[in-house]
């Protein structure tokens, strides 16, 4: 992966593109976070009920966990996981190589639709934080 620039349009930019694709459809909080867990973006309706530090930290710790998994099977790595509980749900993504995207939601919007807008948005927010 190139080198990335994070400034404060950068930033802006990816959670203009996050609010449109995905808060816009009553995905509750989205974080971009980087490989070692540093949130990068950090947007929704719920950003102050969601642990962000946390749950960038763990989340960081998950893929890399299955990441070792898919190694075990053959594969080079998983590019998504995905976690269904009874009030949420939570959607996680790479983006590039180095860059991972939360979704969290409840019930009333589809794991397809996430899907779909998450496969949109992830060539835009590589585009923009490489500069």
């Amino acid at each position: 992966m190139a080198d990335m620039i994070l400034t404060a349009d950068a930033v802006g930019g990816v959670k203009s593109i996050i609010n449109d694709k995905l808060i816009s459809e009553n995905v509750q909080t989205v974080l971009v976070i980087d490989g070692a867990g540093n949130i990068l973006a950090h947007c929704g309706q719920d950003t102050d009920g969601v642990d962000a530090l946390s749950l960038a930290a763990l989340t960081a710790a998950n893929f890399g966990a299955t990441s070792q998994i898919a190694k075990l099977i053959g594969e080079n790595d998983f590019s998504l996981l995905y976690h269904k509980g009874e009030k949420a749900n939570i959607h996680f993504a790479r983006l590039g190589g180095e860059m991972i995207l939360v979704s969290i939601f409840g019930d009333d919007v589809s794991l397809g639709l996430v899907r779909v807008r998450v496969d949109e948005l992830a060539a835009d927010i590589n585009r923009i934080f490489e500069g």
